[in-house]
């Protein structure tokens, strides 16, 4: 009797659920693929890379052209001694004035004022007469205490006969600009001049203290202002206008 009910009983035992063993997880779904945002970052880095490529090529794309360092005022060539070299960015819709090219320009005038710091291009220059209606060029060498220490080409300058009053009345002629033409005894100018090109010779003439200048002067006063010259008579002052 008691062995039946054993077994009774241990057949109910082995009738209750086996529990999980206490390591093991729920399956956990698969993560969902993105094809295209994949294939949006692979495109954004070919772009990147493309771009950085761009940049280097062009940085390596590069000219060798002319910028003014001194004042150019009109009429006046492009040399040496008023410009340097620079590189740029080549960019076939400027027409930049390479640097291996400035052995041609010295050939061309200004047609206008050109400013120091200017990256020169081919419009700006011309074989032609620049000058003015009415206008002539005149050179003059002046020795010191003839001109202000601080002359720039693009200066308004008085221009005097400072010779004696015999020359004066002689040869200075009739100039009929803002003087009278009869030269510094009379107290008057014989002009009103715009310096256009100076030109100090280098050493020589830091030694000396001689100026050549170029003056453009009315026509009518051109041979007056010449005359002066020759006679090594001629004085310049700063008048208003001249920025100085």
């Amino acid at each position: 009797m008691k062995i039946q009910e054993r077994t009774g009983a241990n057949a109910g035992r082995s009738a209750a659920p086996a529990q999980a063993p206490a390591g093991d997880r729920l399956p956990t779904p698969p993560r969902e693929r993105k094809p295209a945002l994949a294939a949006l970052a692979v495109l954004l880095i070919l772009l990147g890379a493309l771009g950085a490529t761009t940049l280097v090529l062009r940085a390596g794309n590069r000219i060798e052209v002319v910028k003014v360092t001194q004042p150019i005022q009109v009429g006046q060539s492009v040399d040496t001694s008023n410009s340097t070299s620079v590189m740029v960015a080549a960019d076939n819709s400027i027409d930049y004035v390479r640097w291996d090219q400035l052995d041609t320009l010295k050939d061309y005038k200004a047609r206008t004022t050109i400013y120091p710091g200017t990256i020169v291009v081919g419009q700006m220059f011309t074989k032609g007469n620049v000058l003015p209606a009415g206008k002539a060029v005149v050179g003059v060498s002046l020795k010191e205490g003839q001109y202000p220490a601080d002359i720039q080409a693009g200066d308004t300058v008085a221009v005097y006969n400072v010779g004696s009053a015999t020359s004066s009345s002689s040869k200075t002629g009739t100039g009929t600009g803002t003087g009278t033409g009869t030269g510094s005894s009379a107290g008057s100018p014989i002009t009103t001049a715009k310096v256009g090109y100076k030109k100090d010779g280098g050493d020589a003439t830091i030694s000396t203290g001689n100026l050549s200048l170029t003056l453009i002067v009315d026509q009518s006063d051109a041979a007056a202002v010449a005359r002066a010259a020759s006679d090594q008579s001629v004085a310049v002052v700063h008048v208003s206008g001249s920025g100085n």
